[in-house]
């Protein structure tokens, strides 16, 4: 997909933005020809109308997209996105736009609206391509596209193509492109480095449980992603049906996120100390998966109760995790396609967050709303605790009942980080159910954006 802006040039055509209330005035800006075209084609600014501008030989000019009253506006993310694929190939600008904020938005989202997955059916379209705005930082806004596209790939490419080895292998590529350090524990190797859980939930399959552990830059802050890398998920012995089991190549979505993000910190050279930790696994069934039941040690020490097999992913998290906090960074994020019960709460359009410390999660909910990346936060609610504690073990991997699904998930995951100032949790979907501009049906990337923005304030020189 094209992830970049094209140079500027002479002869590009103009995109017109135009809101109801400033429809007048645009229009009477018009050549007399244009403006009779405008009124004869009914033109009126709703919200996602688009007006073919003539020009003198009766080739398309321009154009004009309609943004709607404030109320549209406000329903609609990347909205302008809905206009690509109805302009002509070619280089585009816009005009229009009100400020450097929906620039940026306005810019990402034509970017993002060029994706198509044709890996095995297909190939790229030819589309209208856009002349960087003035005043938006450009590198920026390429990063977090390429971060999304690489993000939505991976999700996209079906279990039979992306299990461990495959998701190894796109980790170690990242890598070799940014010049990061890479290290991989896999099969058996896993018990004796003291990965426990990861083993046990990835031993039943034939593709080798392993995790990943990238690392960039020599200086600055420390931040540490943690992804969720399911390959595939079929609930282990307690078998998934098969309604259930149908999007599960996107089980791996945390760790297709964070590589996503890692890809744009990297390509922006930001000023951090990167560390990313992925155990990847396929949750299968064989004489050798474990049961319901089992009782398993993790690498913090602590027992864990296993009374579902498809609560697999926090088992794998909580190695990581563990991991992790051994050499606490400055700011540790997860993400994980963890829980339906984030999804009952939220929907599959905002990414909730958990996290302890204020200052982080107002600054993510300020960063999401400005970059239209929702986000939302959740409470990790402490009387809720005993609900984890089995007796049997010192955690359950599956409190019964059905309430706080999501909530006791993640402080279930809060178990295993104890001395790092600041962690945060994602329980994203990654998954785009239905088609909406600038997101294809698919895999998608959430909260990532909203992340990226956060940092420099995040982590400023003092790691604070």
């Amino acid at each position: 997909m094209p992830v970049t802006f094209v140079p500027d040039t002479p002869d590009a055509r103009v995109l017109h933005l135009v809101a109801p209330d400033d429809l007048s005035r645009w229009r009477d800006s018009l050549p007399k020809a244009q403006q009779t075209w405008v009124e004869a084609s009914g033109f009126s600014a709703t919200a996602g109308a688009l007006c073919l501008l003539p020009g003198e030989t009766g080739e398309v000019s321009g154009a004009a997209f309609g943004l709607g009253d404030r109320t549209a506006q406000a329903r609609t993310r990347f909205a302008v996105a809905a206009a690509v694929g109805q302009l002509p190939e070619g280089p585009w600008r816009l005009s229009g736009t009100q400020n450097s904020e929906d620039a940026a938005e306005q810019a990402l989202g034509w970017l993002l609206a060029g994706y198509r997955f044709t890996q095995y059916a297909g190939g790229p379209r030819k589309i209208a391509q856009l002349i960087a705005p003035e005043g938006v930082d450009a590198a920026r806004v390429e990063a977090m596209a390429a971060g999304e596209a690489l993000t939505r790939d991976l999700i996209n490419t079906p279990s039979n193509d992306m299990g461990p080895d495959e998701l190894e292998q796109a980790a170690r590529d990242l890598a070799g492109d940014h010049g990061a350090q890479i290290d991989v524990t896999k099969g058996d190797d896993l018990l004796t480095a003291g990965f426990p859980m990861i083993h046990a939930v990835g031993r039943a399959s034939p593709r080798e449980p392993r995790l990943i552990d990238m690392s960039w830059g020599s200086a600055g802050p420390t931040l540490t992603l943690v992804g969720k890398g399911v390959c595939f998920d079929t609930g282990g012995l307690n078998l998934k049906p098969g309604g259930s089991m149908g999007l599960m190549k996107k089980d791996m979505g945390g760790a297709a996120a964070v590589l996503g993000l890692a890809h744009a910190i990297m390509s922006l050279k930001l000023p951090f100390k990167l560390r990313v930790l992925i155990p990847a696994v396929e949750n299968a069934v064989s004489g050798s998966a474990f049961r319901p039941g089992d009782i398993l040690r993790s690498r913090k020490g602590l027992s864990v109760e296993i009374n579902n097999t498809d609560a697999e992913g926090r088992l794998v998290l909580a190695d990581a995790l563990a991991l992790a906090d051994e050499t606490p960074p400055d700011l540790m994020v997860s993400m994980a396609t963890l829980t339906g019960a984030a999804r009952v709460a939220v929907g599959p359009d905002i990414a909730p967050f958990f996290t302890h410390d204020a200052g982080t999660a107002s600054a993510l909910a300020a960063a999401g709303s400005v970059i239209r990346d929702p986000v939302w936060q959740m409470p990790l609610h402490a009387p809720y605790e005993p609900m984890l504690e089995p007796g049997i073990a010192d955690l359950d991997n599956a409190p019964s009942g059905g309430f706080a699904g999501s909530i006791t998930a993640a402080l279930f995951l809060n178990r295993f980080v104890t001395d790092t100032p600041r962690y945060v949790h994602f329980d994203i979907y990654g998954w785009q159910p239905s088609p909406a501009p600038a997101r294809p049906k698919g895999g998608a990337g959430q909260g990532v954006r909203a992340i990226l923005h956060a940092l420099p304030g995040l982590l400023d020189a003092g790691g604070a």
